[in-house]
């Protein structure tokens, strides 16, 4: 099981995560792309969509390790 969240202020509404995993993305009013459902998709398809954000705006976490699965943390 994944945390899963979208930092609106990078969010350039691209849709490549909605796209990717339109069961967890969504836009917002706004245009930009939020959570509706964290586990609408498997890990897997969640972290491809974090991969496929141009602006690196979602933030994936593996909830059971608290490791931090993308973006990559910085070392």
């Amino acid at each position: 099981m994944v945390k899963v969240s979208v930092n609106k202020a990078k969010c350039i509404g691209s849709g490549d995560c909605v796209e990717t995993a339109p069961k967890v993305f969504a836009f917002d009013d706004k245009g930009k792309s939020e959570v509706i459902d964290p586990k609408g998709s498997d890990d897997r398809v969640i972290v491809s969509a974090a991969r496929s954000c141009p602006v690196k705006a979602i933030t994936v976490v593996d909830e059971a390790t608290g490791q931090q699965l993308f973006p990559p943390p910085k070392q």
